[in-house]
């Protein structure tokens, strides 16, 4: 049950610190307003790793569905514990959506563009086209995967893996994010969607349910195939 609150916790702080730094940028007179992606890259990058310094000890700090289920299909994983972790994940990021809509209330309650609105909780894509979005998501969901793979199977100063998986996740954001806001994680999108969808924000708007598949299933194929090719390469001598 501990693993289950972990999880529970470190993707509602997640989800709460990255979105809220979302809201910060996008909502109306926040004095953040207009700061830029930069800002949201770094914020998501820093929250990971807070997270994971929090509740890696108890949890492994997956905070993702899409790594959760990836590692279990490559056998580095109990499969009994997926559907707890997988709805630990989802409740926390639903959680965490709803920390960042009361905590920027005012803001909400002033900004008029609904797409921004949305933005707070959850991506959307740049540009829309179907086969183009799943595939910019799977990927960069491929390059996290990988990435923390290897980093956990490196030789670093104790202490240091978390600082550079949230420094990997700031650069997807920073060099892939654009096209799609590098969701990566079912979780990190799904949860405040359904909070944003079912709760009453002031001239919310539509919550974008015809794009909703694409951040829930691109991120669990990049994931499995991630771990899939980090199997490979080991089995092979490339370590």
């Amino acid at each position: 049950m501990s693993a289950y609150v972990g999880e529970f916790l470190g993707t509602m702080l997640l989800v709460f610190l990255g979105n809220a730094s979302v809201a910060n940028v996008l909502l109306k007179n926040s004095k953040a307003e207009g700061a830029g992606w930069v800002v949201i890259a770094f914020a998501w990058g820093i929250a990971l790793t807070l997270c994971i310094y929090g509740f890696g000890h108890i949890s492994g700090a997956h905070f993702n569905p899409a790594l959760t289920i990836a590692l279990a299909i490559g056998g580095s994983f109990d499969s009994s514990l997926v559907a707890g972790y997988v709805v630990a994940q989802l409740a926390g990021a639903f959680c965490g959506g709803a920390a960042v809509y009361l905590y920027f209330l005012p803001h909400f309650n002033l900004t008029e563009d609904v797409g921004l609105k949305l933005a707070s909780f959850s991506t959307g894509p740049a540009i829309r086209n179907t086969p183009s979005n799943f595939f910019c998501e799977a990927v960069g969901t491929f390059i996290l995967v990988y990435g923390v793979l290897v980093i956990g199977a490196a030789e670093f100063v104790q202490g240091l893996n978390p600082i550079a998986i949230g420094c990997l996740l700031m650069g997807i954001g920073l060099s892939l994010g654009g096209t799609t806001g590098y969701a990566l994680n079912p979780a990190r999108d799904l949860g405040p969607r359904l909070f944003h969808a079912l709760f009453p924000i002031k001239g919310k708007g539509s919550s974008d349910w015809g794009y909703a598949w694409i951040p829930v299933f691109a991120p669990i194929v990049g994931a499995i195939v991630a771990v899939l090719v980090r199997a490979a390469f080991v089995n092979w001598g490339f370590n």
